[in-house]
């Protein structure tokens, strides 16, 4: 069997333990700001819990079978939020109110300076993360278009120099985290398909800027939102994905179990390889392996197996963690049968 083709991972969130996390809070919001009230450790315990929690992350996914593993962002309170607030020119303490999609009013950074990173911010979790698995690991970074989408710009007023220099910051970071031996550095970049007009403008052009230089497999990673959060229905197309083909990421990390995707997008991809969501996130049933089995040859039927990753649909920090374990040996299973299959 080769364990080359078909190499399971995870987007990158796993479940917070509730010692760790309010979750009923957490399941209310994903913030832009910083929520220090969602953690239930006191600041002076708050690192080593954090770290204890990531090793339980680190070994759920090892146990599962997991081939390439991530830290399941213990530390983060929302995906984006934890990197975005540690830049200077943000605000994060006095924040603006911006309606999103959902006509929700919404607290977020301003922008009122220029954007730089003056320090590393995941270099630590990066470095816990290589000490504790000897397995494949990915690094997961929020991307500088959604994170010029989740602000109030008081500065730049030019939205695409913001996403430059947001670019900019990502990039230096991502280098270090490479350093730390990061075999896999993704970012995530779901509001590109929020606003894809102006994604078209330079959403690729701020995504090349910021893997500029990166020497091991890069990813971007979009989605419609987590199953979670988003309730309704989802559509079954993206609106920004074949201009992703002009990126310089190698792989590209897309939703398909839930919102049921026509999976003839996937041509448009090519030669990239593609993060396949394979596993349902709205479906509180674990799947079984023969499922995630048929999901992965619906994918094989667009892509050699030399192209595909299976993954979840998106993170999984939302789950029951039973169920998200569940959902992962689900997933090393349902690859195992089909690499069989295909050796």
């Amino acid at each position: 069997m080769d364990k080359t083709l078909l190499q399971t991972t995870v987007v990158g969130s796993y479940p917070q333990p509730d010692w760790l996390v309010n979750r009923a809070l957490l399941s209310k919001i994903v913030p832009r700001t910083r929520l220090h009230e969602l953690w239930r450790v006191a600041e002076p315990w708050l690192e080593q819990a954090q770290d204890d929690a990531t090793v339980l992350a680190i070994r759920d996914m090892e146990r599962a079978g997991i081939d390439v593993v991530t830290d399941g962002e213990m530390r983060r309170e929302s995906y984006s939020n934890r990197f975005a607030t540690a830049l200077d020119g943000i605000d994060d303490e006095n924040p603006a109110e911006i309606v999103n999609r959902s006509g929700n009013r919404t607290p977020v950074p301003r922008v009122v300076g220029p954007i730089r990173r003056t320090r590393p911010v995941e270099l630590r979790d990066m470095q816990f993360l290589r000490a504790n698995t000897d397995r494949l690991a990915k690094i997961t970074l929020p991307g500088p278009f959604t994170m010029g989408q989740q602000v109030k710009d008081e500065y730049y007023k030019d939205a695409e120099a913001m996403c430059m220099d947001y670019a900019a910051a990502v990039n230096e970071e991502a280098h270090e985290l490479v350093k730390a031996g990061a075999d896999v550095i993704q970012l995530d970049e779901p509001w590109l398909r929020n606003n894809p007009e102006e994604a078209k403008r330079y959403a690729v052009k701020a995504i090349n800027r910021a893997l500029e230089g990166i020497t091991v497999p890069t990813v971007v990673h979009l989605c419609f939102g987590y199953a979670a959060v988003v309730t309704g229905g989802k559509p079954t197309g993206y609106a920004f994905l074949p201009q992703l083909a002009d990126s310089i990421a190698q792989q590209i990390s897309i939703e398909s179990a839930q919102p049921r995707l026509d999976l003839g997008v996937l041509k448009d991809l090519a030669p990239k390889k593609v993060m396949l969501g394979v596993i349902d996130l709205a479906d509180p049933e674990i799947e079984s392996a023969e499922t995630v089995a048929t999901r992965i040859r619906a994918g094989l039927k667009y892509l050699p197996a030399d192209k595909l990753l299976p993954a979840p649909d998106c993170g999984m920090k939302y789950l029951p963690r039973a169920t998200a374990f569940g959902k992962l040996k689900a997933l090393a299973e349902g690859a195992a049968i089909v690499r069989r299959e295909i050796s």
